[in-house]
C-alpha cells in the first residue's frame, strides 16, 4: 500500500520546529494513515545551496535576514575548539539527533529532488507539507517545502503551513503564486497567511491550529517522563531573542516570587543578554524533555509560539514577549497573535516593564480555553482526514 510522505524540518535543532514535525507524524497515525518523512539527508546540500544563494543576493535589511548574520557567527563560534558555548552546543545537538532518530520514521534515501519527485508516484498516494515557517523566502528559493517536485498526479496536502511573514519580496511572491496553485488542498497556520494567498492567487484557504495543538497534554506525556527534570519552584524561560527587557522581566517576577530560573540559553545563536540572568541553564536538554521543563515550571516567560503553545496545554500561567519589536512585514509576530485569537486568550503579550504583580493576578480562563482547543482540534482533524480521503478512492 502507498504512503502518506511528510515534508517538514524533522531535522531542524529548534524544539519548536521538531516537535511540529513530529505531531504530523502523530496526526497521521492517529487517523490510520501509513506515513513516512522524507529522509531529505541526500540533498540537503542542493538545499542549502539555493539558500545560502537567496541570501547572498536578497537586502540585509529586515529583522530575519539581519539574523542571518548572527547565525553565521554562531556557526564559527560552535566549531572553535576548547569553546565551552561549542562544547554545550553539541551536547544539545546530540539530544535533537537523539530525539530524531528515535521518534521519526523517515523514507529511504533520495539522492535528489528529482530523484524523489520521480519516486512519488511508485511510493506515495499524498505529499504532505507542514507545519511550520516552511515558506519563508529562503524555504521558497529553496523549492522543497513548495511540492514543486511532486508529479501533477499525486494528491498534495499543506497543513497550517506558514508563510512567517505577512507579505512576500516580489521574487518570492512570483514563486509562491505558482505553487500555490499546484496545491491541491491548502490550510494555513496564521490569519496573515490566509490573507496572503488571498491576494496572491484570490484562492480562500482555512486557518487550522498548529499541528502540536491537535493533541492534549496528556497526549504529550507519551514522549516524556512523569518525574520533574528540575526539583523545586521555578520559572522557565525560553528565549530565542536578543532583547535584554524580556531578561529583565523574569528577574523581576524572580525577586517577586523568590523561585529561581531555569533558563535554556544560546539556542538558535549566541545571544549575549543570555549571560549572567538565570540560576539554571542546563544543555542536556531534549525536545521531550523541553516538554517536561514547560509542564514542572511554576511560571513561564518566553518569545516563542511553541512554548507559549505548550504552555497553554500545561494550562500554565504564562508571558509571551514579541520577538521582533518593529511591525515589519518580515516580523513573525502574526503567528502569535492568531494563536491567542484562536483559543481566546488575551492580555498574555508583554513588551518587559509591566508590573509583575498585576500580571500574576492576570490569571488565564482555561475551562474556557480548553473548550476552544476541542474546537479548533476538530477542525485541524477534519481538514486532514477530508483530503487524505481523496487517497482511498
Amino acid at each position: 500500500m502507498k504512503k502518506v510522505a511528510i515534508v517538514s524540518c524533522y531535522f531542524q535543532h529548534n524544539y519548536g520546529s521538531m516537535l511540529q514535525a513530529y505531531a504530523t507524524q502523530m496526526a497521521l497515525d492517529k487517523l490510520g494513515y501509513e506515513n513516512e518523512t522524507i529522509d531529505i539527508s541526500g540533498f540537503n546540500g542542493e538545499i542549502k545551496k539555493a539558500k545560502m544563494l537567496y541570501f547572498a543576493k536578497a537586502s540585509l535589511t529586515s529583522d530575519i535576514l539581519l539574523s542571518k548574520l548572527g547565525m553565521a557567527k554562531t556557526v564559527l563560534m560552535r566549531k572553535a575548539p576548547g569553546n565551552k558555548y561549542a562544547s554545550n552546543s553539541r551536547i544539545r545537538a546530540n539530544k535533537f539527533n537523539s530525539f530524531s532518530k528515535k521518534y521519526f520514521r523517515l523514507s529511504p534515501v533520495y539522492n535528489s529532488k528529482a530523484e524523489l519527485g520521480r519516486k512519488c508516484e511508485e511510493n506515495y498516494s499524498t505529499v504532505l507539507v507542514g507545519s511550520d515557517q516552511l515558506w519563508l523566502p529562503g524555504n521558497i528559493a529553496a523549492d522543497y517545502y513548495t511540492l514543486n517536485f511532486v508529479p501533477e498526479s499525486i494528491n498534495t496536502i499543506a497543513y497550517a503551513t506558514s508563510f512567517g511573514q505577512s507579505s512576500l519580496p516580489k521574487d518570492s511572491a512570483e514563486k509562491a503564486k505558482i505553487f500555490l496553485k499546484r496545491i491541491k488542498h491548502i490550510s494555513v497556520r496564521e490569519e496573515s497567511g490566509q490573507k496572503l494567498i488571498k491576494e496572491l492567487v484570490n484562492r480562500d484557504v482555512p486557518v487550522v491550529c498548529d499541528p502540536t495543538l491537535l493533541f492534549t497534554g496528556d497526549d504529550w506525556m507519551a514522549i516524556q517522563q512523569v518525574d520533574p527534570i528540575v526539583k523545586g519552584k521555578y520559572i522557565f524561560c525560553y528565549f530565542l531573542g536578543n532583547n535584554p527587557p524580556h531578561r529583565e522581566f523574569a528577574k523581576r517576577l524572580r525577586e517577586y516570587t523568590g523561585y529561581k530560573i531555569v533558563a535554556l540559553t544560546h539556542l538558535d545563536e549566541f545571544v549575549k543578554s543570555d549571560e549572567g540572568y538565570a540560576d539554571e541553564t542546563p544543555y542536556d536538554i531534549g525536545p521531550a524533555d523541553f516538554l517536561n521543563l514547560i509542564r514542572n515550571a511554576d511560571y513561564i516567560c518566553t518569545d516563542s509560539f511553541h512554548c507559549s503553545v505548550f504552555s497553554i496545554l500545561y494550562k500554565k500561567q504564562f508571558f509571551t514577549f514579541r520577538r521582533y519589536a518593529r511591525k515589519t512585514a518580515s516580523s513573525t509576530n502574526s503567528r502569535l497573535d492568531t494563536l491567542f485569537n484562536m483559543v481566546g486568550i488575551s492580555g498574555r503579550v508583554m513588551n518587559g516593564n509591566e508590573d509583575i504583580q498585576s500580571c500574576i493576578e492576570n490569571e488565564i480562563e482555561y475551562p474556557q480555553v480548553i473548550k476552544e482547543l476541542k474546537n479548533v482540534r476538530e477542525t485541524g482533524f477534519e481538514f486532514l482526514s477530508g483530503h487524505l480521503q481523496d487517497i482511498k478512492l
